[in-house]
Order: structure tokens, then C-alpha cells, then sequence
């Protein structure tokens, strides 16, 4: 990959292994918004940026090298060789042969820890847009304007200060429904640092699970992909109903197997690289494949 500032924007030519659209729309993050095929609004970090991507050239449009580098190197997982990654997997596993060519190009973001934990308690029994929406509105309702483009405006996530006062009502408002009061709960730990990301970062995984489901609303699911999306911990593997659905299909012969089963099956399977495994077969089974 070449990485090259060209005028306002910075150009990264002959990249591999990454599709933005797989990244952005594989169910990991939602402050994304399309503007055309293959090019994209998306916000993190406190930071709008216009991405867009033509063949294996990928263009950060009104980007420094210094915000690049700062930001987007490390958030779209750069730094990473995906081929090795896959090349590992196929060769213990060949089931995943089908999903990895499909969904080739998805890289897993690194996300900001307390925004990932609010969306993914909102996430909860909610379609991509949906969930969306509500983040998008709870950005504008209490984060900053960062910016517009084709007359759409554009919020930061609010930070633990600026949503700290927010009530359950105000979040009902917002059409969180029965997840207002967990939303609240996490913000409170948050707010007073008895979860804290600098602490979970020290914890083994297993221990950061333990401590992330004492949230209110949040159980193993939502506990493993806010560790897998923002906390690093690569060997995560979310359980929804897609993978539920693909790891019964592919690895039970069709047969039922219990969560806890599938859980215990993937760390034992797939190891350290169970994330990636999970986010191939994650967007394969919601495509209908």
C-alpha cells in the first residue's frame, strides 16, 4: 500500500484485503452514511470524513497525512495483513472458504469505546437502519456539529460529559424503548470510572466480559462484539441469530446447539483469529448466502 497526500486529499493506492463498503455496511458500526456507490460519510473519533474507493485505490477527500495517520490508519485497521489472516483460517477450516470470498475486503474497525457500548445496548432486537437512526439522533440531539455535505449535518457521538445528565424519558424520546434504563445504567459506570476502558484494558478477556455484562442489558453478545469492535480482543465471537443460524448449518450438520456451545466451539476453533472468522460468516449469513 502508498500512501500519498495529493492536494486536500490523501490517496492510498494498490491496497488489499479492503472493500470500504464490506467494512462499513458488515454490521460493526453505524455513523456511516452512503453517498454513492462506494463512497461514504463516516464519523468517528469527533472527526467527519468523506471516504470513497475505486478499484484498490482509496481516497480520504479534505484529509491531512497527520489526520490520516492520527486516526484512520489505525480505526480502518490498516497496520493489519488480512491475507495472512485468511490464508491461516482456510487452512485449518475450508467451510469458510465461500464466506471469506464473498466478504473479502471487511476489515474490523477500531472503534470508540463508549460510543460502540451505547450502540450495541441499542442494537439489541433492531435492524441496521433503525439502529441508525436513533444513534444519529442521540449524536445530534447532545454531540457537536462537525460539519455538512450536500446540505446533511453531520455530529460527533456525545462525549460521557455531554450525555451524563440525559434521563430514561429523554432517551424514550428518542425511540430507545425498553433500552433507555440500561442506557443510563452504562453511562453512569461510565461516567463514575467503575467501567473504565484504560482498566478493561488490562483484564483478561474473560475478565473484561465478566465486568462488561454487568451492565444492565448487556449479556455475552453484546459484551463480545463491543470487545471485539473497540477493546481489540480479536479472539471475540458474537452470537446473534445469523451466526447462530450459519455455525448450526456449517458445524452441526444443521442441528440445534446452544449459544454457550457455539461460544465454546469458536474459541477452541478458531482462537485468536475468532473475530475475523465471525465477521466474514456474520455479513455471509445476513446476505442470505
Amino acid at each position: 500500500m502508498n500512501i500519498v497526500q495529493k492536494g486536500n486529499d490523501v490517496y492510498l493506492y494498490e491496497v488489499r484485503d479492503f472493500d470500504l463498503a464490506q467494512t462499513l455496511e458488515c454490521g460493526q458500526c453505524f455513523r456511516f452514511h452512503k453517498i454513492k456507490d462506494n463512497e461514504y460519510i463516516v464519523i468517528a473519533h469527533h472527526i467527519m470524513q468523506r471516504v470513497g474507493q475505486v478499484e484498490d485505490t482509496v481516497i480520504f477527500y479534505d484529509c491531512t497525512l497527520d489526520i490520516f495517520n492520527k486516526v484512520w490508519y489505525e480505526y480502518f485497521d490498516l497496520g493489519t495483513d488480512y491475507k495472512v489472516i485468511k490464508d491461516y483460517l482456510l487452512q485449518y477450516d475450508d467451510k469458510l472458504k465461500e464466506a471469506i470470498e464473498q466478504k473479502h475486503g471487511i476489515r474490523i474497525l477500531k472503534q470508540e469505546f463508549f460510543e460502540n457500548l451505547l450502540s450495541f445496548i441499542i442494537s439489541q432486537n433492531k435492524q441496521i437502519p433503525h439502529i441508525k437512526k436513533i444513534v444519529d439522533d442521540i449524536a445530534t440531539a447532545y454531540g457537536d456539529k462537525l460539519g455538512e455535505y450536500e446540505g446533511k449535518e453531520y455530529y460527533s457521538f456525545p462525549t460521557v460529559e455531554q450525555i451524563s445528565k440525559v434521563t430514561e424519558d429523554d432517551f424514550r424520546t428518542l425511540k430507545t424503548g425498553f433500552r433507555a434504563p440500561y442506557l443510563c445504567n452504562a453511562i453512569s459506570l461510565v461516567a463514575s470510572g467503575n467501567i473504565s476502558y484504560d482498566e478493561l484494558q488490562e483484564l483478561s478477556s474473560k475478565e473484561v466480559e465478566d465486568r462488561l455484562t454487568t451492565i444492565k442489558g448487556v449479556g455475552t453478545k453484546v459484551a463480545n462484539c463491543v470487545m471485539l469492535f473497540s477493546l481489540g480482543r480479536r479472539e471475540a465471537f458474537p452470537v446473534d441469530v445469523w451466526i447462530h443460524r450459519i455455525m448450526e448449518q456449517l458445524y452441526y450438520n444443521g442441528e440445534k446447539a446452544k449459544k454457550e456451545e457455539i461460544m465454546a466451539f469458536a474459541k477452541e476453533h478458531f482462537g485468536e483469529y475468532g473475530g475475523y472468522a465471525q465477521q466474514y460468516l456474520f455479513f455471509y449469513a445476513r446476505d442470505g448466502k
